[in-house]
C-alpha cells in the first residue's frame, strides 16, 4: 500500500506559543485538568497555567505525551486505540502516553475542533481513524522542523522515533519535550503524509491498555465514586408506568427524616429526594407517599404487543421494503418444497452495571455536569435545555463508564434529571444515583420483534425464493425521526439483510424480499449492543440452517454455495469451520452449530459446540469466533471483544426477557433479569482476520453471532428447534 497524503487546513491546526513557553501545542488552547473527575467544583479555572494545547496532543518537559481523546472509554478499549493511532503517526514513546477528555463545550467554542463526541454504533475508532492520525503526523512534522531550526539543518536530515529526533548526519539527537516550546510557534505544513499500512508500529500490536492499571488499583472514579466539596445526594423515583405522571406527593411525611434536605418534583413523571447522603436519601423515598397518574398505557400487556406485532406479520398494511430483487411470491409458489417458521425476540433491558447517574451544580450564570455519556455533545445539550441557560454557560465533564451499551448514548433522561434537581438547589452540587430498580423500570429496551421466514427448494434443494417479514418496533421512529427514509421506513430494522454497505446480507438469493411490518407498541426502544442485527442474525442464520436441513444438505456447504459472491463473510465462516473442525466428531454428546453476518462494516462468523443432558440442561462448551474488521488497531482488545461480546450475546440468549404488565416493566433486578455466570462461560477461540483496505467496527458485530450459532447447535443435539428466547422458558429435553 501507499502512504496517504492529506491536506492540513489552518482551521485545524492554529497554533499558539505556550504562555510558560513549557508545552508543545497544536490546536487551540483549552484550560483542561487532567482529572476533571477530582476536581473541585468551585475552581473556575482549575487549569490556569497550564501548558497551551492542541487537539490531540501535549507534551511536556518531561516527555511525557498527553493524547486528548474525545470518545468515550466504556470497556470497550477505544481510549487505547485511539491513542495508539495518535501516537503511530506521531513517533512518540508508547511508555510516556497519558490520555485524558476535552470536554463538548470547549469542542463547540474551537468550532468541533475534535468531531463527534459520541460512542457508539461500532464507530469510535473507524470514524476518527483519519483525522487522529492526521493530528499525530503534522505533530511529529512540527517538532522535527522545530529541531532542524535549532541546529540550523534541513529537517528532511532528521528523523523522529521514540520521543527522539535524530539528525543523520552527525548523530545529533535531542527529545520532544526539548523542543516542544519552539515547535508551537511554527506554522503547520499545508500536508502531511500518513505512514504506509506496512510501516505501523503501533498500530496493529497489542500494546498494553492505558485504563487497566488504574482500575485494578482502585484509582478509577467512575460516576458514581465522583466526590465534590459540599455535594449532596438524590434519590429518584419516575412513574413505573410508561406515559405516565406525578399526581401528588406527600413531603412533609419525610421531610424530618435524618440528613433529607429536600424533596422535589422533577418534570412531570419523577420524585427526588436530595439529602446528605444517598443511602438516607433512597430510605426517605422509599417512605414517600406518592401518588401516580398511570396515563393511558395503564392495560399496556405482553399479551397485548403480541397480538399487535401477529398481526403484523400478515398484514399489508404499513408495510416497508428493505431489499427486494426478483419475483418471490412467484418463487415460492412454483417451488418444489417450501419451509416456513416464525420467530420471536424479547424486550431487553441495557443492564449496565453500573445505574444511571450524573452530578450537576447550578447556578443562574452557569452549569456544569459530571457523568458518564457515551455522547458529550448530547450531554451537553440536555444540560443546557434543562438548566435554562445557553449552551456556552454550561459544560459536561465525561466519567469513564461502567457500562454503556446505548444506554447512555442517545438517552439523556438522567443528566436532564441531574440537572433538574440541582436547579432546585443553587449552588450545591448534587449527585443523582438511580437505583437498580429504577434503572430497570426506566430503560430504551431492545426492541420487540417477530419474525415470518418463507423459503422456496426446488427438487436439488437449492433456495429459490426467501421471503422475510419482521413484525415489530422501530428505534429511529421513536428516538431519531429525523435519520427515518423519506418513504417512512427504519432502515435500521434491516440490518443484515440489506442489499449493500455495513450490514449488507452475506447470500445472494435470486428472488428475496425483506420488508418491515412497523408496529409501535408505547414500551420506549433504544440501541442496544448489537442493535436490530441480533435478532435478525438468528432469524436469518437459524432458518439457513432450516433450509439446509429441509433440502438434506450439510450447513455449511448449503451457506457456502449462496456466497459465492460474497468472499469476505465466506472467508470468516470457513475459518471458524475449520477451526471448531466442521465435519468431524466433536465428542460424545457435543454438536456444533454455524452463523455468519455482515455488520457494521465488519464480517463475522461463530460456530458453538454444546450438548444437552436428557433433563434439557444445556452446556456450551466452545465458541470459535473469527472478525474481519479491516484493519486491526489492537488485536488483543478485539479478542477480548469477541469474548465480551459472546457475554453479552448469551446473557440475552439464556435470560434476557422484559416482560409488561400494567403498563409496566415487571423485572425489578438481578434476581429476575440474571447475566451469564462465569462457570456457564464456554471457552472461546478469538480469530482476527484483518484483510486490510477498510475500517469495520469492533464492539457490536460478534454479539450477533453467539446466539444463532449456539441455537443451531441445541437443533443439532435435541432436533428440537428453538425459535424464541430466551433459554429460561424453553424445554431443551431432545424432540
Amino acid at each position: 500500500m501507499k502512504k496517504e497524503r492529506v491536506n492540513v487546513s489552518r482551521r485545524e491546526f492554529l497554533i499558539r506559543s505556550t504562555a510558560l513557553g513549557a508545552g508543545f501545542t497544536l490546536g487551540l488552547y483549552l484550560p483542561l485538568i487532567r482529572n476533571q473527575a477530582e476536581a473541585s467544583v468551585w475552581d473556575e479555572n482549575p487549569s490556569e497555567g497550564y501548558p497551551e494545547v492542541n487537539a490531540w496532543v501535549v507534551i511536556e518537559p518531561d516527555d511525557t505525551v498527553i493524547i486528548r481523546i474525545a470518545r468515550s472509554e466504556m470497556g470497550q478499549g477505544t481510549l487505547t486505540g485511539l491513542a495508539q493511532m495518535v501516537a503511530e503517526e506521531l513517533e512518540c514513546d508508547w511508555n510516556k502516553v497519558t490520555t485524558e477528555y476535552p470536554t463538548p463545550g470547549e469542542n463547540i467554542a474551537r468550532d468541533k475542533i475534535w468531531g463527534s463526541f459520541s460512542t457508539g454504533g461500532s464507530r469510535g475508532i473507524r470514524e476518527s481513524q483519519l483525522y487522529v492520525r492526521k493530528g499525530g503526523a503534522v505533530a511529529r512534522h512540527m517538532l522535527v522542523e522545530a529541531a532542524a531550526r535549532e541546529w540550523d539543518v534541513p529537517r528532511e536530515e532528521c528523523t523522529a522515533a521514540n520521543s527522539v529526533i535524530t539528525h543523520g548526519p552527525t548523530g545529533r539527537t535531542t527529545t520532544y519535550g526539548k523542543v516542544a516550546a519552539e515547535a508551537s510557534r511554527l506554522w503547520p505544513p499545508e500536508h502531511v503524509e500518513l505512514k504506509d499500512p506496512e510501516d505501523w508500529k503501533l498500530i496493529g500490536k497489542p500494546v498494553k491498555r492505558l485504563d487497566t492499571d488504574d482500575k485494578l488499583n482502585g484509582k478509577q472514579v467512575f460516576g458514581a465514586d465522583l466526590q465534590l466539596d459540599g455535594m449532596l445526594n438524590a434519590a429518584i423515583k419516575a412513574c413505573p408506568v410508561f406515559g405516565g405522571k406525578v399526581k401528588s406527593f406527600e413531603a412533609g411525611k419525610v421531610s424530618k427524616m435524618p440528613g433529607v434536605r429536600k424533596v422535589v418534583k422533577v418534570g412531570d413523571d419523577a420524585v427526588a429526594v436530595v439529602a446528605d447522603t444517598w443511602w438516607q436519601a433512597k430510605t426517605a423515598l422509599d417512605k414517600l407517599p406518592i401518588t401516580w397518574d398511570k396515563g393511558p398505557n395503564a392495560n399496556v400487556s405482553s399479551a397485548s404487543i403480541d397480538k399487535m406485532l401477529d398481526e403484523g406479520l400478515t398484514s399489508d398494511e404499513k408495510i416497508f421494503v428493505g431489499n427486494q430483487n426478483g419475483d418471490v411470491k412467484k418463487a415460492l409458489t412454483g417451488a418444489a418444497r417450501t419451509v416456513e417458521a416464525v420467530y420471536r425476540y424479547p424486550y431487553q433491558n441495557h443492564a449496565c452495571m453500573e445505574p444511571m447517574n450524573a452530578t450537576a451544580v447550578w447556578t443562574k450564570d452557569k452549569c456544569r455536569v459530571w457523568c458518564p455519556t457515551q455522547n458529550g455533545t448530547a450531554s451537553l445539550q440536555a444540560a443546557a435545555k434543562a438548566a435554562g441557560l445557553p449552551i456556552e454557560k454550561c459544560d459536561v465533564y465525561k466519567i469513564h463508564l461502567g457500562g454503556g451499551f446505548g444506554r447512555r448514548g442517545a438517552f439523556q433522561d438522567y443528566v436532564t434529571q441531574a440537572v433538574l434537581i440541582a436547579r432546585q438547589m443553587p449552588g450545591t452540587p448534587v449527585k443523582l444515583l438511580w437505583t437498580r430498580e429504577e434503572d430497570m423500570a426506566h430503560g430504551h429496551y431492545h426492541p420487540i420483534t417477530k419474525c415470518k421466514l418463507v423459503g422456496g427448494l426446488d427438487e436439488d434443494g437449492n433456495l429459490t425464493g426467501l421471503h422475510v417479514r419482521i413484525s415489530g418496533q422501530s428505534i429511529l421512529a421513536a428516538v431519531r425521526p429525523q435519520w427515518m427514509a423519506k418513504d417512512g421506513s427504519d432502515p435500521v430494522t434491516f440490518q443484515g439483510f440489506q442489499p449493500q454497505g455495513d450490514h449488507a446480507i452475506s447470500y445472494t438469493v435470486p428472488n428475496l424480499l425483506v420488508d418491515h411490518a412497523m408496529r409501535n407498541p408505547p414500551v420506549p426502544p433504544g440501541f442496544w449492543r448489537g442493535v436490530n442485527i441480533n435478532q435478525n442474525a438468528i432469524y436469518m442464520e437459524c432458518f439457513m440452517d432450516e433450509l439446509a436441513h429441509a433440502a438434506g444438505k450439510d450447513p455449511l456447504e448449503f451457506r457456502r454455495k449462496l456466497m459465492a459472491d460474497h468472499p469476505k463473510p465466506l472467508a470468516v465462516l470457513n475459518a471458524v469451520a475449520d477451526k471448531a473442525g466442521w465435519g468431524k466428531p466433536a465428542g460424545k454428546g457435543i454438536h456444533r452449530g454455524l452463523a455468519v453476518v455482515n455488520t457494521f462494516g465488519s464480517y463475522v462468523a461463530a460456530c458453538a459446540e454444546v450438548s444437552v443432558d436428557d433433563k434439557g440442561k444445556l452446556k456450551i462448551h466452545r465458541i470459535v469466533g473469527a472478525t474481519d474488521p479491516g484493519y486491526a488497531v489492537n488485536p488483543q482488545q478485539i479478542e477480548a471483544q469477541i469474548a465480551g461480546s459472546f457475554v453479552y450475546g448469551l446473557s440475552a440468549l439464556l435470560y434476557g426477557e422484559c416482560t409488561i404488565k400494567g403498563g409496566a416493566v415487571e423485572q425489578t433486578n438481578f434476581n429476575d433479569y440474571p447475566s451469564m455466570l462465569i462457570g456457564q462461560m464456554p471457552e472461546v477461540e478469538a480469530m482476527v482476520m484483518p484483510s486490510g483496505g477498510f475500517w469495520g467496527g469492533i464492539g457490536e458485530p460478534t454479539i450477533a453471532v453467539a446466539a444463532p450459532a449456539v441455537l443451531n447447535a441445541i437443533f443439532a443435539a435435541t432436533g428440537k428447534r428453538v425459535r424464541q428466547i430466551p433459554l429460561k422458558n424453553v424445554d431443551l429435553r431432545a424432540a
